[in-house]
């Protein structure tokens, strides 16, 4: 293997760590609204909130086994999880709806982001593998975007 064959399975695999931070966080964010929201609109966004987390943490482990499967290492805790995230924590129980959806809408963008830099990384990497299958975890995060603009409107 060259270097740089070397070099670009090395900033896949920190890409797709990277993703696999943003997607824990994410959840776990997710799920916090959904445990906490009230008001009006609670049955709906309590059953969107859900929703979103399921699809979240459906790509967990894939996105960990593409990391193994390029023979590279995964994040081993939440500190770890903590120290390659762009998602910021949200402690504050008692955020309004509207700013849950709002702050949901923003950190799905953080994600798609990271997942378009997911892309770039496993083509530089010649991992059509990888390339295919971040094409629709892209797609998936373009439609929880949606709905949360959608809902915030």
């Amino acid at each position: 293997m060259t270097d740089t064959k070397s070099n670009s399975k090395t900033g896949l695999a920190a890409a797709l760590n990277g993703a696999l931070a943003d997607h824990l966080a994410l959840y776990l964010k997710t799920k916090n609204f959904h445990w906490h929201v009230a008001g009006p609109r609670f049955r709906d966004l309590h059953l969107l909130f859900d929703e979103q987390a399921k699809q979240i943490v459906a790509l967990v482990d894939v996105i960990a086994e593409r990391v193994r499967k390029n023979d590279e290492m995964t994040l081993t805790s939440i500190g770890s999880v903590g120290q390659h995230t762009r998602i910021e924590d949200q402690d504050d129980v008692t955020l309004a709806p509207d700013v849950m959806v709002a702050e949901l809408r923003d950190d799905n963008r953080k994600l798609r982001d990271r997942l378009i830099e997911v892309k770039e990384a496993s083509e530089s990497a010649n991992d059509n593998a990888t390339s295919g299958l971040v094409d629709e975890w892209i797609d998936e995060c373009e439609e929880r975007i949606w709905f949360l603009a959608q809902t915030a409107k």
